[in-house]
């Protein structure tokens, strides 16, 4: 297969997925891992993606932000992994914060049978929770279509009246100087307050998060440890900074 060939193919199983592992690629190309890398290299230097551990993402801009849907379905194993070991932390009688995203919410069938108290401002988050039968409370606010969490000034006061013994965020960038970023100031909000009402926060992120910077500043690395199960360069420099916790 030509070169021009299996640039088209990668860039166009990009369209439809965001994210490509090597292994798929070199599958649908009939390629060796060695020339998919080389391929995966020079569309990274023309500006058409960005190379991520194990594979390849679309470049987006700071401030766009996937859709609950377009995230569900991303890093699933490595999502539960994490999800899995979060759920450890707690024990029967705390009160815990769940922020919306799909790998806080991959925590949920952990916590099944525990007696806990659950703050979110996820709809998806607490529709399941109700399911197993966990007392949960909804903060207030404006809702949000592309991620279904409530957020913005209203679920601030509204989270004031909590205070929480663990907090679990879903964070969309995790850089050792920009710290923790996500793409809309309305949910920055909302998640910096959880971490100033918590005793104590972790931000639980799959391998796309790191290394990568989004427009609005949540808080700086320090002020949360982290949960992931990437082993990619950039964890050395977060380890010097923050609290890092293997889900491997």
């Amino acid at each position: 297969m030509l070169t021009k060939q299996r640039h088209q193919l990668i860039l166009q199983r990009l369209s439809e997925q965001k994210v490509v592992k090597l292994k798929e690629l070199v599958e649908l190309t009939a390629s060796s891992e060695s020339t998919i890398r080389r391929d995966l290299t020079d569309l990274e230097a023309e500006g058409y993606l960005e190379r991520v551990h194990g594979g390849a993402t679309l470049i987006a801009k700071q401030e766009e932000e996937p859709t609950f849907e377009e995230k569900r379905d991303r890093y699933v194993d490595e999502k539960v992994a994490i999800a899995r070991k979060a759920a450890t932390l707690i024990e029967d009688g705390m009160s815990i914060y769940l922020d919306a995203g799909t790998t806080t919410q991959a925590m949920i069938p952990y916590l099944k049978g525990r007696q806990i108290v659950v703050v979110t401002n996820s709809l998806p988050i607490a529709n399941e929770l109700f399911d197993l039968d966990l007392k949960t409370f909804v903060i207030g606010g404006e809702l949000k279509r592309s991620t279904q969490a409530l957020v913005g000034y209203n679920a601030r006061e509204s989270m004031m009246n909590y205070r929480v013994d663990i907090a679990f965020l879903g964070m969309n960038g995790i850089d050792p100087d920009a710290g923790y970023t996500t793409p809309d100031p309305e949910e920055a909000l909302v998640k910096k307050t959880a971490i100033e009402l918590a005793q104590s926060t972790y931000v639980l992120a799959d391998e796309s998060k790191i290394g990568k910077r989004s427009f609005s500043r949540v808080a700086p690395l320090e002020a949360a440890a982290l949960i992931t199960a990437s082993d990619d360069s950039a964890i050395n420099s977060i380890q010097t900074i923050t609290k890092v916790v293997n889900a491997k």
